[in-house]
């Protein structure tokens, strides 16, 4: 056997057990953003628990909830929304209500904070004002012009 196809064969063999190794290295598969369904599975159960409570707590409806967090399971919201409900009731807690508003769901498109958008509507209204004033300008001066003309051809009739 020549050495050209053993050494193919050897990289490649080594490429794949190096590989094999890799795929079930944690640090990998993080960094990489491949996560098991196992674990997905119990991340958002423990999300929804917590965000049902949250939702409880502020005196949010579970359908409000439901809604506003529809990417996490709905069976886990209503149980951290129900355990959080016994609690508040066991202790006499009021509600809490919310300073901010709900969050966006992932992958939509963010809006602006009512600060920048009013900065910008500024901005832009200064400048549209500028625009206006400038143009009130160009126009005085065009009539001056006009009268200046027909006063020069002999009118002057107003």
């Amino acid at each position: 056997m020549s050495a050209q196809p053993v050494r193919k064969i050897r990289s490649f063999l080594f490429s794949a057990g190096l590989l094999l190794a890799l795929s079930g290295c944690d640090a990998i598969q993080q960094k990489l953003g491949i996560e098991a369904p196992a674990a997905k599975a119990a991340r958002l159960e423990g999300e929804g628990k917590a965000v049902g409570g949250a939702c409880r707590q502020s005196g949010r409806a579970i359908e409000d909830c439901y809604s506003i967090y529809s990417w996490l399971p709905k069976a886990a919201i209503y149980e951290g929304w129900r355990d959080m409900d016994v609690y508040m009731r066991e202790n006499k807690l009021p509600t809490v209500e919310p300073q901010l508003p709900p969050p966006q769901p992932p992958g939509s498109k963010k809006a602006k904070p009512a600060a920048a958008r009013a900065n910008a509507a500024g901005e832009a209204g200064g400048d549209a004002r500028e625009g206006a004033a400038d143009g009130a300008k160009a126009e005085a001066k065009g009539e001056a012009k006009g009268e200046a003309k027909g006063e020069a051809k002999g009118g002057g009739q107003h």
